[in-house]
């Protein structure tokens, strides 16, 4: 008997065009990484005036964009679960609070909401100190940082709420039917059997919020956080050669979002649902 070749189903067909087409879109990231880290090494060594004085001088604030960033969606991870579990509640206090925050935040541009944290929040804590007598809230003033983190998670909470929200309406209410005929109650099925699977469902808007994050971030600067953005201000306005300061500028940015956009595709791949 001759040992045939076992039959190919299209099923196995299939699975493996899919292997090879994520397999490629890894690649193409890692391409563009490695292709944009090639491009900065290229202009450091062979023009280091002002490529490598550019890199050096705006090299501190590369740490505090990527310290910003991380802290304030982390802080936004927990903000978004609150309003989106709060947009699911049948409580009508706590349902129309969670919309007002959701849609009034949605509304307003980024940087007018980090501009009326870091300059109108203080006046309002030191209106407060002086009705109470309360001298520590009279001298109150803004931490660049404190600020800067708290508006960004402020506006990306909204945007994270709905997220949550789409996440959980996704999972078959059979689901929590059944953990409930099983004598769990509402917060145990929703903590033990909705959010896990809800997380993972949600992941790939969950990356993007990070990646939109850490571009938005640049924001920060008119703030007065020292971050990647300003130092390029700062190196533009001493030395009068804008092109070159924000071409490295630019790159440097991309690198960080295209590695972020790599460790987000993993992630996803490593908690994918099979379905």
């Amino acid at each position: 008997m001759s040992d045939s070749p076992a039959p190919v189903t299209p099923d196995k067909t299939l699975s493996r065009l899919q292997g090879l087409g994520a397999a490629s879109r890894i690649d193409a990231r890692w391409w563009l990484v490695t292709g944009t880290i090639l491009l900065i090494i290229v202009l450091v060594t062979l023009m280091p005036d002002p490529y490598m004085r550019i890199v050096r001088f705006v090299s501190d604030g590369i740490g505090v964009t990527l310290s910003i960033t991380i802290i304030s969606f982390l802080l936004t991870l927990v903000v978004g679960m609150i309003g989106g579990l709060g947009r699911l509640s049948r409580n009508p206090l706590v349902n129309g609070f969670s919309t007002l925050y959701v849609e009034l935040v949605r509304g307003i541009p980024l940087m007018v909401q980090l501009i009326w944290w870091y300059f109108a929040f203080p006046v309002i804590v030191q209106g407060i100190g002086r009705s109470l007598n309360i001298q520590s809230l009279i001298s109150y003033q803004a931490n660049a940082w404190a600020m800067a983190i708290l508006g960004l998670v402020f506006c990306y909470g909204a945007y994270m709420s709905e997220v949550y929200r789409a996440g959980i309406q996704a999972i078959p209410r059979g689901q929590m039917e059944a953990a409930r005929s099983l004598g769990m109650t509402h917060m145990q099925a929703m903590r033990h059997i909705i959010l896990p699977q809800a997380i993972r469902m949600i992941l790939p808007p969950i990356g993007n919020e990070f990646i939109a994050m850490l571009k938005d971030s640049s924001l920060v600067s008119v703030v007065a956080v020292v971050d990647l953005t300003r130092r390029g201000r700062e190196f533009m306005s001493s030395t009068f050669i804008p092109l070159q300061t924000w071409i490295m500028v630019a790159l440097l940015y991309l690198v960080m979002t295209l590695l972020s956009s790599v460790v987000v595709g993993w992630i996803e791949k490593k908690t994918k649902i099979e379905r």
